[in-house]
């Protein structure tokens, strides 16, 4: 088993009000040349948590981070017009909460949740990851407040 010390939180960048099955998210990271999905969990607008790539595999999720770390995306992230925002629904929230404190029960050595946008370069070296310095919104909430 690799060692895991980290959880990345994702979106899929994707309009709430537009649903998106686990076999779309497979397909979609396919055409990007992935084998499978890159998360590990996929946790659907009702709640539901789907595994997609055993945790013993090595994700697909954040380059530089996937060889420690466990993947887990939410339904959603964008709003009805398409810009970034938290759409996850209390069930989802809900869902995150338990799924991220069952990993952490199971794999002791996770000592980070994040957010994919906290993986950032901290361009001015101030040893904070400010919200001009993100490469990307993902996952459109503050992962250390919002779990």
């Amino acid at each position: 088993m690799r060692k895991i010390d980290m959880i990345v939180i994702h979106c899929t960048a994707t309009r709430a009000d537009c649903p998106l099955s686990p076999a779309e998210l497979t397909k979609m990271h396919r055409k990007r040349g992935f084998k499978c999905c890159g998360y590990h969990y996929y946790v659907r607008t009702d709640g539901e948590i789907c595994t997609m790539r055993p945790v013993e595999r090595v994700g697909a999720h954040a380059r530089g981070y996937n060889e420690h770390s466990i993947g887990i995306a939410y339904e959603g992230g964008l709003d009805a017009q398409g810009r970034p925002a938290d759409t996850r629904t209390e069930l989802q929230k809900r869902s995150l909460r338990i799924l991220v404190r069952v990993l952490k029960a199971d794999f002791p050595a996770i000592t980070q949740v994040v957010g994919h946008r906290d993986l950032s370069p901290d361009l001015n070296g101030d040893g904070v990851v400010e919200p001009e310095e993100w490469c990307k919104a993902c996952p459109c909430f503050d992962v250390k407040r919002g779990l």
